[in-house]
């Protein structure tokens, strides 16, 4: 079930209707938790079993973390809770990539090996559910919260079906607080959380799912395009894939505030950022702060030799890239970011900073970061090593075999999404809709409906994100 389907629309009314309908906590949290494995079995029924068992490993390891005396036995039960989410992660998503691996390093060195086939399916959001419940395990660990006793409580943390299949993750010291207490519906900021949804609709279904029409026909044959096709293409993926995710992002956290639940900003205009490092506090910005708290620190973070702390990167990066998805594009995309984080940290341990005006650093450090950034989407959307490599020589050096070209329409929209994208971060839009009388607030988002469903893609495409 896709957030701009209309039968999500329907989903979501009745669960709103009945969750505010209901006067008690439980009977409301209950509630909530049938709508969010009712909204997961839409996918596929039996991987709510996946589901289930990493729910009931972290709620008794959670519990045993706690209770134990000894720190060896903590250690064990924290060991259990990270096998059992890895190992769900390492044979639904990465078995099959180990495997291929593996048989081509045999035929590198000679030896002959065929390829089984697996036919593992992906569940939907198990890259993102996992990483949940792991973390509420690592906090219990290190003392960061105390155990839930409410296997309901837990349950419907790992299964909230707003942000269970793309984010954000979600901390358990974050949301378990908000399971204690029975909101009243007039607290709610309804005016915010309708803006957003509609905005998150917008970014999915009015641009994301019409640059398809751009990006799948330059990726799936990039050697057929000229240098101004290669940009096109790459420009516009940047595009697909920020309002793709984003849009997915603005319309959980809106769904999850109508129910009175406060998920974490996950988008803040990334590409805007004068540098990398602030990029990466802008983009997907539960992932990035989950790597840093539970790899990055943890690996040592910044706290020895120069060397040391590049070396905790690259490694932090590297795996965040593997996070995304099993194949070696991805571990390269994550490289990418790492290179340029490690040449970040050394350009602000030279002098050279303070010799360059800050205006010409900020221009010049935005455009240059949103540039290193497309060059990585090359290798995040491109199927193969060598198709991305041919896809970067006509986007970095203008050297392409290929004539076609999509013309200057494209690159116009591009232009206009730009400065729709700068005003956006002034937030004055949002500001003048909380700022209208009721009546005026309905008549202009009523009126807002009937253009964007205009601009709507004829077929609704799923979320970019689902398949990591």
């Amino acid at each position: 079930m896709i957030f701009t389907e209309f039968r999500f629309l329907g989903f979501f009314l009745v669960a709103f209707l009945v969750h505010w309908g209901l006067r008690g906590l439980t009977a409301r949290k209950i509630w909530l938790l049938i709508c969010s494995y009712v909204f997961y079995a839409a996918w596929d029924w039996r991987f709510l079993f996946l589901i289930l068992a990493s729910t009931l490993v972290d709620f008794v390891a959670g519990m045993r973390i706690h209770d134990a005396a000894e720190a060896s036995r903590k250690r064990r039960w924290l060991q259990v809770s990270l096998v059992a989410n890895l190992g769900l992660l390492g044979v639904f998503k990465y078995l099959g990539f180990f495997i291929d691996s593996g048989v081509d390093l045999l035929h590198f060195m000679g030896f002959e090996a065929s390829r089984p086939v697996l036919g593992i399916v992906l569940p939907v959001g198990i890259s993102f559910y996992t990483f949940q419940t792991m973390s509420y395990s690592l906090d219990v660990y290190f003392g960061r919260l105390k155990p839930t006793r409410s296997l309901l409580d837990l349950a419907l943390f790992v299964g909230f079906f707003p942000q269970l299949v793309a984010g954000p993750i979600v901390r358990a010291s974050l949301f378990l607080p908000l399971l204690k207490e029975n909101r009243r519906f007039s607290t709610i900021p309804v005016r915010y959380c309708l803006v957003l949804f509609f905005v998150g609709f917008v970014k999915k279904a009015c641009i994301s799912d019409n640059v398809v029409a751009v990006v799948d026909p330059f990726f799936r044959d990039p050697g057929h395009f000229s240098a101004l096709g290669a940009w096109t293409g790459v420009l516009m993926y940047a595009v697909q894939i920020y309002c793709d995710f984003s849009g997915y992002s603005d319309m959980a956290i809106a769904c999850a505030g109508l129910l009175g639940y406060t998920l974490p900003l996950n988008f803040n205009f990334p590409y805007l950022a004068a540098d990398i490092r602030e990029f990466w506090r802008r983009w997907h910005i539960s992932l990035s702060t989950w790597l840093r708290d539970y790899l990055y620190i943890p690996l040592g973070g910044s706290r020895g030799s120069k060397w040391f702390t590049y070396r905790n990167l690259m490694l932090t990066m590297l795996l965040g890239g593997l996070w995304h998805g099993a194949g070696w594009n991805f571990v390269i995309w994550g490289g990418l970011h790492g290179l340029a984080l490690v040449v970040h940290r050394e350009w602000e341990r030279s002098r050279l900073p303070a010799l360059v005006p800050a205006p010409v650093r900020f221009v010049v450090g935005t455009v240059g970061t949103f540039w290193w950034v497309c060059l990585a989407w090359i290798f995040f959307r491109s199927a193969t090593f060598s198709e991305a490599l041919g896809i970067c020589r006509s986007f970095a050096l203008f050297d392409s075999p290929g004539a076609r070209s999509f013309g200057m329409g494209p690159m116009y929209v591009f232009a206009g999404l730009v400065a729709a994208h700068v005003l956006g971060a002034t937030h004055m839009a949002g500001r003048s809709m909380e700022k209208l009388p009721g009546w005026a607030f309905a008549a202009v988002y009523g009126a807002l409906w009937p253009i964007a469903l205009a601009f709507m893609n004829g077929a609704v495409q799923p979320f970019i994100y689902f398949q990591f």
